[in-house]
C-alpha cells in the first residue's frame, strides 16, 4: 500500500460505495418490476449469473482502482482478520470500517435513486428487500450463521492466496481478476440461501438504509438476522486467514 492514510480512507470508502452500487445494483435490475433486468415472468433475465458478476464486478473493479493504496479491503471482516493475524494496524481498524460502512450506505443511497420509479411499482417486500440486505431463505438462523461464516473464510482463504502466493506475487492486477471471479463463485456457489453478504458492511450499511429511509412498499428490515451478516463474516474470515498463515505463512 503507498497511499497516506487519508487516501486509504477515501480508497476505502468510494471501493466499497462501487462494490454496492455494482452488486445491490444488479440485484435491483434483477428484482424490480419493469426493470430492463427483469422478464416477463418476474425472473431476471440473466438469472442468479447476472447478480453474482455483478457482485464479482463490484470487487474486481476497486480492486484495480484502489488496491495499491488501501489494500482494497472493502470489508470490515478483512480488515479485522488482517489486523487479528497481524498483518494490518489495529490502530486504523475503526476508520477502515467507519469508512467502509459509510462507502456501503452512500452506494445504497444511490441504487434507490437509480432505482426509485421502479421501487413505486413493486410490491413484493421480500424483492425490495433483497436489494438491500440478506436473510436466510429456509428461515435458519444457523444455516445462515455457517453459510456466511463458510463462505467468508474460503473467500479470504482464497483472496490470501492469489495475493500472497508466489503465483502471482509479481503480477497483482492478475490476482485483482482472480479475486472477482472467486466473489462471483461464491456467489453462485453458495448464496443460494442467504445472498450471501461475506461482508458485514454490505449488509448492514444498506440495512440502516432500508430502515431509515422511506421506501415504497418496504416491509421489515429483519433486525432480529441482522447479527448474522456482521458476526458470521467476521469469524469466518479469522478463521480462513489463520488456516492460510498456519500452512502456508504471510
Amino acid at each position: 500500500m503507498s497511499g497516506t492514510w487519508d487516501a486509504r480512507f477515501a480508497a476505502e470508502f468510494f471501493g466499497t460505495m462501487i462494490l454496492v452500487l455494482f452488486g445491490n445494483g444488479a440485484v435491483a435490475n434483477s428484482f424490480l418490476k419493469d426493470t430492463t433486468g427483469n422478464g416477463e415472468n418476474g425472473q431476471a433475465n440473466g438469472g442468479w449469473i447476472f447478480i453474482a458478476v455483478g457482485y464479482g464486478l463490484g470487487v474486481m473493479i476497486p480492486a484495480m482502482m484502489f488496491g495499491s493504496i488501501s489494500g482494497n479491503h472493502l470489508n470490515p471482516a478483512i480488515t479485522i482478520a488482517q489486523a487479528a493475524a497481524g498483518i494490518f494496524p489495529w490502530a486504523k481498524v475503526a476508520p477502515y470500517i467507519i469508512f467502509q460502512f459509510l462507502g456501503a450506505m452512500v452506494g445504497q443511497l444511490l441504487v434507490l435513486v437509480i432505482y426509485w420509479p421502479y421501487y413505486k411499482r413493486t410490491k413484493d417486500q421480500g424483492a425490495i428487500f433483497a436489494t438491500f440486505s440478506t436473510g436466510d431463505t429456509a428461515g435458519s438462523t444457523m444455516n445462515g450463521f455457517w453459510t456466511e461464516a463458510i463462505g467468508t473464510a474460503i473467500l479470504v482463504f482464497a483472496a490470501m492466496g492469489l495475493y500472497r502466493g508466489m503465483f502471482f506475487k509479481q503480477s497483482i492486477d492478475i490476482a485483482n481478476i482472480g479475486v472477482g471471479l472467486v466473489i462471483t463463485t461464491l456467489v453462485m456457489s453458495v448464496g443460494g440461501p442467504t445472498g450471501p453478504a461475506l461482508n458485514p458492511a454490505r449488509d448492514l450499511g444498506p440495512r440502516i438504509v432500508h430502515a431509515f429511509m422511506p421506501v415504497p412498499n418496504k416491509g421489515s428490515s429483519n433486525w432480529d438476522y441482522s447479527w448474522v451478516p456482521v458476526i458470521a463474516p467476521i469469524a469466518g474470515a479469522i478463521v480462513g486467514i489463520f488456516i492460510y498463515k498456519a500452512f502456508f505463512g504471510l
